[in-house]
């Protein structure tokens, strides 16, 4: 109890602790839609844009977002208005779309995500965003960042892929976008996704791309990361060091 009394009063004061806070809030998207995210502070830090998988919510980065912030990175996981639940968390912007009768399929979160960036830039007041997508929101990643490259510092994708054809898109639109990422990149999957994306990474022009397999079959998406499979120190490993060298 009084840990809690003094983290809320040193929050107060402006003084933030690695993986002690989380606070729930929210923002406008492009359309108007209230976007409900969690906010990891840390001040004079880079911040990541989390972005959750495909059915999921925020809920997705309860265990990821705390370890990122003892890295010493500020973390924003939203809800995406395609999603759902996971980890107890209900995704609480699809459900408003839901009630307002907007459309939440995959492309129709892009503007989400753009409000992400737009929230952690200006009302946020951080200089340097990184991007992070999982799943469906990895490949999203890429038209983010490519429709950004002077406000986005970096991005890690976990498990892309051309996902988009059966919504109207050319089987190439995830790589026509990475064509033009010249920040460092980062991939992952489990193994047998590598297919998925690897011609989206051949076609990265970055200088600082970097990828990950682990030796055994791995896991869809940011849960990788969490401690309940065997392969998640592998993958931190490998997101550690190209984490590092962005701070």
């Amino acid at each position: 109890m009084y840990k809690v009394f003094l983290v809320s009063i040193l929050l107060l004061a402006g003084i933030t602790f690695a993986g002690e806070a989380r606070e729930t809030v929210e923002f406008p998207s492009v359309d108007g839609l209230t976007i409900t995210a969690d906010y990891y502070p840390l001040k004079e830090a880079p911040l990541i844009l989390l972005f959750h998988q495909a059915g999921w919510s925020r809920g997705e980065y309860r265990e990821i977002a705390p370890k990122l912030n003892d890295m010493g990175f500020a973390c924003l996981a939203i809800d995406q208005r395609s999603g759902g639940e996971v980890n107890g968390v209900v995704n609480a912007t699809h459900k408003r779309a839901l009630d307002k009768g907007l459309p939440t399929a995959y492309l129709d979160a892009v503007q989400d995500m753009q409000a992400a960036l737009n929230y952690a830039l200006t009302t946020l007041g951080y200089n340097k965003v990184i991007v992070w997508g999982s799943s469906y929101s990895s490949a999203l990643s890429f038209v983010l960042s490519a429709n950004n490259m002077d406000k986005v510092s970096a991005m890690l994708a976990f498990a892309p892929g051309e996902y988009f054809s059966r919504f109207g898109k050319s089987d190439h639109f995830i790589a026509d976008h990475a064509r033009k990422l010249k920040m460092p990149v980062f991939i992952t999957s489990a193994r047998k996704e590598h297919k998925n994306w690897k011609d989206i990474f051949s076609v990265i022009p970055s200088k600082d791309k970097k990828s990950f397999l682990p030796a055994t079959a791995g896991q869809h998406g940011s849960r990788a990361l969490w401690e309940k499979f065997p392969e998640h120190k592998a993958y931190w490993a490998a997101v550690t060091a190209f984490l590092q060298k962005l701070k």
